[in-house]
């Protein structure tokens, strides 16, 4: 098993990135919940059976991991101006992680299941996003 990690750009919290998911699913579903979710990035992981094998995208918000979606598909395609690319299909729920910092980068990167942070039961984190914000830019996170 391996995971990915990615930037959410645009997003600055966990809320804004799961309404963005649900946005997206209601203008592909038309309503109905789609059993996936499309992220399309330019560089195709070589990794295909170790990301499927369990994987998942975790997302850094705010210069922080704090949530992933299960990957459950590699789809390489040709653009119309016949460039690769590849949709990362992923489920739609996004499931919230303990905060680990993340310094930015471009694409995504690999991340083995040991340096992945563990996922948030409900109800474990009694933290308000903007406190956690603040603690983590403090670097107390």
């Amino acid at each position: 098993m391996l995971h990915l990690v990615k930037l959410s750009v645009g997003s600055g919290s966990v809320e804004g990135l799961r309404a963005y998911v649900d946005w997206r699913a209601s203008q592909i579903g038309g309503g109905a919940a789609p059993a996936r979710h499309v992220h399309t990035t330019r560089m195709v992981p070589k990794r295909r059976e170790e990301l499927l094998d369990g994987g998942s995208i975790y997302w850094v918000i705010k210069g922080q991991i704090q949530a992933r979606q299960r990957l459950i598909d590699i789809d390489p395609f040709t653009d119309v101006d016949g460039v690769t690319r590849c949709h990362l299909v992923m489920e739609p729920q996004l499931i919230a992680t303990q905060w680990q910092p993340k310094r930015p980068f471009q694409g995504w990167r690999y991340l083995k299941p040991e340096d992945a942070p563990h996922d948030l039961k409900e109800g474990e984190d009694s933290l308000s996003a903007d406190m956690r914000g603040e603690l983590a830019a403090l670097g107390l996170l």
